[in-house]
């Protein structure tokens, strides 16, 4: 199925030459022949759809093959089988090519119904649909089990090509070979397990081998499995809200749907259910886990499996994302072609510039984007790359694209464990933290104390049950000594439930460890505290602790230890952390806190709160923490108090 758009037929004809005055002067002038010459090639290279019978004469896993008078252009590894030299007409040339060419396949046997039209048509890979069988098959043909990860975007027909690709196993490939398929509800499971319904009913009897006819059967009297006669392949169908029907399932396959809305709760966890799923699947060619789903938001468990899938070394499975204008019917004519590209605003020049798009598909964008509110709405529906498909909310305080600069940072893994005072270390020292490793440790470190180091440790207060907000204690290098890079670095993170009195001796010993750093805390939860409990604690560490962070109190009242969040405080805090995330200044580490800032909204009382069931405490640790630095800097008594206790320590120490 060619792309219908010609490569030129959009627009009229080139006028003569002459530039284009660009109205953002960043923009350097183009030449409307240029441009337009440029646009026809993009718009060749998107229609130049290879005819999956006579094959692709371009791709050079393929060879010319004569038969007769017909040639065709065959996979390179099918003309090495032994079988070839006993073919003698054209049907039996189709049923060994259909084991090497899935494209062949799909389009010989396969009827799917054309969304656009109605109708039922071919299968005829589009654009996306071969980019993606182009992985898969990287994969089978080099014997590597087949594992992927999708972000799926709308109308390209993703979760159709993954059945159908589980089909062409289980009817060309292999007898016994079963599969299993689980979306966030039944429906949707079944709505798939009803394309291959169709598939079967569709089947050319010419190439069916089986002694019975191509359908589904009831197996065993159970609703959710059905059985192919004659390869003796059962489907199943589920749903992640029954993740107990997925126990004991003897599986080769399994595709799994919508992940990203999957039920994410104490009685319903997608990692437990995906355990569950794909551990009997076992690591050999053929077998297959294909996970997709269209993007739900960031910190979630489709996200997380995303980004482990996009770091190198992290995860055995294949992202694949397709972009809005990868797509054929995503294109709109152009009458004026001048008159547009100086139409263009700065996102819709990069979308020529650096995504490579054509005229066509801009126009399309273009007038899309009108019937949405905001361009953040438009880019959560039709994205462009996977940061704008995961933003999660249309009032987001910060930008998709500035948190993605951010999270590269996040590569680097710490070391886990925990930060324990030992009362058994040097006689001359009070207290002796100490890092001890340990797989089960809530503190993550990245970066270990250094000579002369500058610290300051945020501490934002949580609840103790399993449901309640986290207690969070970030550790920052300030990097004031003037090195190469003065940025602030997050350098180690202690994340969980504690008892309040348990967290403040935590958030000690961090603050000591690094070498005695300016502790922070936010102190709304205990200066709250109706039994006294919270003032009780903070008072208990200002006297136990030299180094901690005091304001001002009201009025003429003396300073107060912690910092206090409030209506006035925090729209600061935020503002601040905007423009630090925006600049890229300072170096993030941990992908919980650029989560957490996708998640998070401005709210219509002018407000900030992260969306519902969400976080914001890592979040508002680095916004505390950010500030102080910025704004509260290092007072001469805080110098003073960092000098003073260094010489005692070496001393000590000597």
């Amino acid at each position: 199925m060619k792309c219908p758009i010609n490569p030129i037929s959009l627009i009229r004809p080139i006028p003569p030459i002459r530039p284009i005055s660009p109205i953002n002067p960043s923009f350097p002038q183009m030449n409307l022949q240029e441009i337009l010459i440029e646009n026809a090639r993009r718009n060749a290279h998107l229609s130049a759809a290879p005819d999956p019978v006579a094959g692709d004469a371009a791709d050079p896993r393929r060879r010319a093959y004569t038969l007769g008078e017909k040639t065709w252009f065959l996979p390179v590894d099918m003309l090495s089988d032994p079988r070839l030299s006993t073919v003698s007409n054209e049907r039996d040339l189709a049923r060994l090519r259909f084991r090497y060419d899935f494209p062949f396949w799909a389009a010989t046997c396969v009827v799917i119904n054309d969304k656009i039209s109605s109708r039922d048509v071919p299968f005829v890979l589009n654009c996306p649909q071969r980019r993606l069988v182009a992985l898969l098959e990287e994969d089978r043909r080099a014997g590597r089990p087949l594992r992927l990860i999708m972000l799926k975007a709308r109308q390209w027909g993703g979760s159709t090509l993954v059945q159908v690709y589980f089909a062409w196993i289980q009817i060309v490939h292999c007898r016994n070979w079963n599969s299993l398929i689980c979306a966030h509800v039944k429906d949707t499971a079944s709505t798939i397990r009803g394309m291959y319904t169709k598939l079967l009913s569709c089947y050319p009897a010419e190439y069916w081998e089986e002694d019975v006819k191509p359908e589904f059967r009831p197996f065993e009297r159970m609703n959710n499995t059905r059985v192919i006669p004659g390869r003796e392949c059962k489907v199943t169908v589920c749903s992640s809200e029954n993740q107990e029907a997925t126990r004991g399932q003897d599986c080769a396959m399994a595709h799994l749907s919508e992940v990203a809305f999957w039920k994410d709760s104490p009685l319903h966890n997608p990692a437990d259910l995906l355990r569950s799923v794909t551990s009997g699947i076992a690591s050999k060619p053929l077998s297959f886990i294909a996970m997709e789903s269209t993007a739900n938001g960031v910190g979630n468990f489709f996200h997380r499996e995303w980004v482990r899938a996009n770091t190198p070394g992290a995860s055995d499975k294949r992202p694949f994302f397709v972009p809005w204008h990868e797509i054929e019917i995503n294109r709109s004519e152009i009458d004026d072609p001048e008159e547009f590209w100086k139409s263009l605003d700065a996102y819709e020049r990069d979308l020529w510039t650096v995504h490579g798009c054509t005229l066509e598909a801009i126009k399309w964008y273009h007038d899309k984007r009108i019937g949405f509110p905001d361009h953040r709405s438009m880019m959560a529906e039709y994205p462009t790359t996977p940061d704008e498909a995961f933003a999660s909310t249309t009032r987001g305080v910060f930008s998709s694209e500035d948190v993605g600069r951010l999270r590269a940072d996040c590569s680097v893994k710490g070391e886990r464990g925990e930060i324990t005072v030992s009362v058994h270390g040097d006689a001359g020292l009070p207290m002796s933290p100490r890092f001890l490793p340990s797989d089960d440790g809530r503190l993550s470190l990245w970066r270990r104390p250094r000579a002369g180091g500058d610290y300051l440790v945020c501490v934002d207060i949580g609840g103790r049950s399993r449901d309640a907000d986290y207690s969070v204690v970030c550790v920052f290098d300030r990097h004031s000594d003037g090195g190469d890079d003065t940025r602030p670095e997050v350098v180690a993170q202690w994340r969980g439930h504690i008892d309040h009195d348990l967290l403040a001796m935590k958030a000690e010993a961090i603050a000591r460890y690094y070498r005695d750093a300016l502790l922070i805390v936010e102190s709304n939860s205990w200066e709250s505290s109706s039994e006294g409990e919270g003032r009780y604690i903070l008072e208990r560490l200002s006297q136990s602790y030299s180094n901690l962070y005091y304001r001002q109190g009201e009025g003429q009242s003396a300073r107060m230890p912690g910092f206090h969040t409030n209506v006035r405080t925090k729209p600061a805090v935020i503002a601040n952390l905007v423009a630090y995330v925006r600049e890229h200044g300072y170096i993030e580490r941990e992908p919980l806190a650029c989560d957490e800032m996708l998640q998070y909204e401005s709210l219509p009382d002018g407000g900030y709160a992260a969306r519902r069931g969400a976080h914001d405490d890592v979040l508002m640790t680095r916004a505390i923490a950010l500030y102080v630095h910025a704004v509260a800097g290092r007072t001469p008594t805080f110098r003073m108090t960092r000098e003073l206790y260094h010489a005692l320590l070496d001393r000590c120490l000597r």
